[in-house]
Order: structure tokens, then sequence, then C-alpha cells
């Protein structure tokens, strides 16, 4: 099979309700449009499934980045670009994860938006439960979000509709994956 990209793994990490699914689905739909071949990795359907017996401690988070890194690196080994939609919340994790897939192929994306935008978009209520104390670990509350030292990108969501942040996104990605990969 010959795909027309350069693979790569991008990952568009940020506080829960800062956009992250949204814009992995909507890139994904572009760069479908382009002619493209990629996929999505996102926390939430990863932790019902390949990461389920994983809780939100520390090590257990570190431990659901690595796997999620691991799968991303045999997608981009195999010519398939991976949008990854993930909290990451310490800069340790985020390390780990480019050493694994290859700073060559690592996109890191960061979602900036306050705290207060993000529980407004919350429906699922998670941020009201933690406030409550009965999400423990929850990250924003109850467990620290270190924003990136050096993303690659930084989209403010609070501040822009999803046409804009997406304009931003795929002027950034599409250069980085135009190559040909035989």
């Amino acid at each position: 099979m010959i795909v027309n990209q350069k693979t790569a793994s991008i990952w568009l990490v940020g506080l829960s309700g800062s956009g992250k699914s949204t814009l992995a689905y909507e890139l994904d739909i572009a760069l479908a449009a382009q002619g493209y071949l990629s996929v999505i990795l996102d926390g939430d359907d990863i932790r019902k499934g390949l990461n389920s017996n994983l809780g939100y401690t520390e090590s257990d988070r570190s431990e659901n980045i690595r796997r999620i890194a691991e799968v991303s690196k045999l997608f981009v080994n195999n010519g398939v670009i991976t949008i990854n939609a993930f909290i990451c919340p310490t800069e340790k994790m985020r390390i780990m994860a480019k050493e694994i897939i290859g700073e060559e192929d690592f996109i890191l994306i960061y979602l900036d938006s306050p705290i207060e935008v993000c529980e407004k978009r919350d429906v699922k209520g998670f941020y009201k439960k933690a406030r409550k104390g009965e999400i423990k670990n929850f990250t924003g509350i109850s467990a620290d979000f270190e924003k990136p030292k050096k993303a690659d990108l930084i989209i403010d969501t609070a501040n822009n509709e999803v046409d804009e942040c997406m304009v931003k996104l795929v002027n950034y990605v599409l250069p980085r994956i135009s190559g040909k990969i035989q």
C-alpha cells in the first residue's frame, strides 16, 4: 500500500473540556477530505477498553500515556497519522510519549482554555462531582495540570470558535504530513 503522507502522531492535550475530542474528530474529517489516512485515539474511548484496568493515580495516568504512545507508534510505523486526544497532565508524561514515538513524528498541540471555561462546557458534570469530592485525582481540581513548556502549537480554545481553531490546526499540521511515504 502506498500512502501519500508523512506520518505523525498529533497530541492534542489540555484540561477536560478544552476541546480535545471536538478538534480531534474535526481534524480527522478534514484530513480524510484531503485524502489522508488517520486514526483517533481518544482518552474516553481508550479507558473503556485497552486501559479499562487503570485508575487515575499518577502511576496509572503515566501507564495510560505509555500504552497510548506505544499504540500510536504502531500506527505511525504503519503509515497512519494518529490524532491523540488526552489530558496528558504532566511534562514528564509528554516527554515519555515523545521519546516512545520519536521526536520526528511527535507533534504536541496544547489546547489552552482556563478551567472556568472548561467547567462551563462540562456536559457530563465531572467538574461539579470533582469539586464535591466525588471524583478523586481530577485534573485541574484535585490533580495538577502542567502547561506544556514546549508545545509545537498553542490554540486558545476559550476565545476562538471551533472553525477558527481548526484553521490554525490544519494550517499547522498539513505542511508536516504532505510528504510521500511508500
